[in-house]
């Protein structure tokens, strides 16, 4: 399960990057300005950090990991009560970009709005709405930022939609999915594939293997019975995802003329790459050993920091690592 940091504001940002080096874990890879474009494999240390205050994702062209797209839950007797429920939160699906999940967490971490008058203006802009909705709904919220702007968006759009629509922080996934389940709360924004796998281990047991996949749809087929087990529906999973990612810096990239996974591990064939990340990393399929399967990548060295949080990301910022895991919608990759 994944770890989701507070995101630092850009004082207290620069402050941790005077101050850290490797941190703890992380893993990220970044090259110099000798280095040589995607067209063939670098020599030396042409892949080594680089450091850069804007960090980019490289995209996961060949699906290394898997679609936890942004997916309306609903209890399901209040779904079979209500359909105008799924109708409203899947109009919200259909708007709804990674790119927007950036720009909200952005705009609530870094310029310290209110996650409230983020989701507005959102509805606003997008000119959200619905109807058909009546009675008391209450959306659940986690305990971050981005939880908390998607469960206020989702609550003022069943409210533009006709129901009693309230927000109601609940903790993390150990607490509010039970509470979902009971209909304590009928309304939570998930993550497809990481609410998918834990499903079908509280259905088939502890043992059983894990149901999501690269693709959003495959995973959502696999899921809809699961879920029927569990009392839960799901409506329609937006673009928007939040999974696991690897940034470099932009000074970086443009050195190289990397954009993908792929065209790095093209450049980078001499292993100069550091890989910055959680201490599990170097073990997890869907980390170090991933890229060095689907990809080919090689890493020089791996240096522990933290799961998609501050340390790995100022490691990637400061140069002292070439690539890192993040988060695919974190604030601090707003352009």
């Amino acid at each position: 399960m994944r770890i989701r940091p507070r995101l630092l504001t850009p004082l207290a940002l620069t402050a941790l990057l005077a101050t850290a080096a490797c941190g703890e874990s992380g893993s990220s890879g970044t090259s110099d300005a000798s280095g040589s474009g995607s067209g063939g494999a670098a020599s030396g240390d042409a892949c080594a950090p680089v450091a850069g205050d804007q960090l980019v994702v490289l995209e996961d062209d060949q699906q290394l990991q898997n679609a936890d797209n942004v997916i309306p839950a609903v209890n399901a007797a209040a779904a079979g009560a209500s359909p105008a429920l799924l109708e409203t939160l899947n109009g919200i699906s259909a708007v709804l970009t990674t790119e927007d999940l950036i720009d909200m967490n952005a705009a609530v971490d870094v310029e310290r709005q209110s996650a409230t008058d983020v989701a507005a203006a959102y509805v606003s802009e997008k000119a959200l709405g619905g109807s058909g909705g009546s009675g008391p709904v209450v959306v659940g919220a986690a305990d971050f930022t981005e939880s908390q702007v998607l469960g206020t968006l989702y609550a003022d759009v069943l409210t533009a939609a006709g129901f009693d629509a309230t927000v109601q922080t609940v903790g993390n996934r150990e607490l509010y999915l039970p509470a979902l389940q009971r209909g304590e709360i009928q309304v939570f924004p998930e993550y497809l594939a990481t609410v998918a796998d834990i499903l079908a281990k509280q259905v088939n047991g502890d043992t059983a293997e894990g149901i999501a996949t690269p693709d959003a749809g495959a995973t959502l087929a696999a899921l809809e019975p699961v879920a029927q087990q569990a009392g839960l529906v799901f409506g329609e999973p937006a673009e928007a995802a939040d999974q696991n990612a690897f940034a470099v810096t932009t000074e970086f990239a443009d050195a190289l003329d990397v954009t993908t996974l792929s065209e790095l591990a093209d450049a980078c064939g001499d292993g100069s790459l550091v890989l910055g990340g959680p201490g599990e990393c170097p073990e997890r399929p869907q980390c170090q050993p991933g890229l060095e399967q689907t990809y080919g990548l090689q890493f020089a060295s791996f240096s522990e920091l933290d799961a998609g949080g501050p340390l790995t990301k100022a490691a990637i910022q400061q140069g002292e690592v070439s690539i890192g895991l993040v988060f695919s919608s974190d604030g601090a990759l707003a352009q």
